[in-house]
């Protein structure tokens, strides 16, 4: 790994190469249901959430590549050109049919290594603050070493595209050339559909099935706020247990890894979790470049033996995932009429890409999952401006996994948080067990 320490050098750009971009599909509306669900997050966390990251460049890349790159990124994906616009404090997007992007270019000291450079460079890119209203969504900056480019890093804001837009974006630079004609429903199409008749039937569809799920819920009360906290949960054990545990009972892994969270939750009443649903189930979104994620609300009684537990998550999940796609201002308004709390529950984002369609050898025995080490946990950040109020994001990391905890400690306090994600995996060995 590179040494991330800041240069001794001020990241100082020696050049911003002008790209003059144009594209079709220019308007001005209200924001899209995905769009504006990020937008609330993006407020409520006071940052602009960045995505992207760097990468080493091909050897024989030129500036002009790099150049021809973004200009056919800006052509392509409509989020690239959206800009925010204020109207009456609701913002709406904007999307231009042309303009001018920077391309900033920076010269590595010869004697520097470039990777702590660029990597130097991208969390700098990240930690400045973005002006949507006047930047282009991507921040491109390419680094020279000895003359020639070799790295490169490009950083977003979330409004840009979900995590697996991310990926589906990723996959067509790399393929730009032999890249599918564009398809997907852009935002500013999508925001027009769900403001017309079909739209406002879904949102009602949707909101009938929260509703009743928000009538389980706590009623708000008053509770401090902070410190903020960020822990990682790493465990072997934990793969090997869900692999066998789905594999035994015929279910998604996804669903295995909800149940456990279900039953590791504290508390006696129903366990509620705000999964992150993909949404790209629906016509026109299967890979669309833009923001379409949004939470769903399930609360299921886990109190029950593991089988059944995962049967009851099983089916509250999928009624989640079929009702994540509404408007979240009506999401909003449901709880306040009903008194209840927001941020109630776990909110959760299964982000695995290696291992969610399947884990790859034989099924573990229990004996060799009860041979694995325990997992190891850490605390990673303490901060004032707030996460989602009580997270795991779970992610694949060699052969692992990767639990991320984010906690508001005056909701659960650090220990709490600490134990819940240990939880997780002792749960799973113990399912195992009472499977064998």
């Amino acid at each position: 790994m590179p040494d991330l320490a800041t240069p001794a050098r001020p990241l100082v750009p020696a050049r911003r190469v002008p790209v003059r971009f144009a594209g079709d599909g220019a308007g001005l509306g209200e924001l899209s249901w995905g769009q504006r669900e990020i937008w609330l997050t993006m407020r409520r966390q006071r940052s602009w959430l960045p995505i992207g990251g760097w990468s080493r460049l091909a050897p024989g890349t030129t500036l002009g590549d790099v150049e021809a790159e973004l200009r056919w990124i800006m052509r392509r994906y409509q989020p690239m050109r959206t800009r925010l616009r204020n109207a009456g404090g609701r913002p709406l997007q904007s999307v231009a049919d042309r303009g001018t992007v920077g391309l900033d270019v920076y010269d590595c000291p010869d004697g520097d290594d470039p990777e702590a450079f660029v990597a130097a460079l991208d969390a700098r890119d990240r930690a400045r603050p973005f002006d949507l209203v006047e930047e282009w969504p991507i921040r491109m900056g390419v680094v020279r070493h000895r003359g020639a480019p070799s790295h490169l890093s490009t950083v977003m804001p979330h409004l840009v595209t979900d995590g697996l837009g991310g990926r589906i974006f990723l996959a067509e630079v790399a393929a730009r050339a032999d890249a599918p004609a564009e398809t997907g429903t852009p935002p500013l199409e999508q925001a027009r559909w769900q403001a017309g008749e079909a739209g406002r039937r879904q949102n009602a569809s949707a909101l009938r099935h929260w509703e009743r799920t928000i009538a389980r819920l706590p009623r708000a009360a008053a509770v401090g706020s902070g410190p903020h906290l960020r822990g990682e949960f790493r465990s072997t054990a934990l793969p090997l247990a869900v692999h066998a545990l789905s594999e035994r009972a015929g279910a998604d892994s996804s669903q295995v890894l909800m149940t456990l969270l279900a039953q590791a939750l504290p508390g006696d009443g129903p366990a509620v979790l705000r999964p992150m649903v993909s949404n790209r189930f629906r016509r026109g979104f299967e890979r669309v470049v833009a923001m379409v994620a949004q939470r769903g609300l399930c609360a299921v009684d886990v109190r029950v033996p593991f089988a059944e537990a995962l049967r009851r998550v099983g089916g509250a999940a999928m009624s989640a995932y079929k009702y994540a796609y509404l408007d979240p201002d009506a999401v909003a308004a449901a709880f306040a009429r009903a008194g209840a709390d927001p941020d109630a529950g776990l909110w959760c984002n299964d982000r695995r890409v290696a291992s969610r369609q399947g884990f790859a050898g034989p099924v573990p025995s229990a004996e060799t999952v009860r041979a694995a080490p325990p997992g190891s946990f850490r605390w990673t950040v303490a901060q004032d401006d707030p996460f989602d109020p009580l997270s795991v994001d779970i992610d694949d990391e060699g052969d692992g996994l990767l639990l991320t905890v984010f906690t508001d400690a005056a909701r659960l306090p650090a220990a709490a948080a600490e134990a819940l994600v240990r939880r997780v995996e002792t749960l799973a060995v113990r399912a195992l067990e009472e499977a064998a």
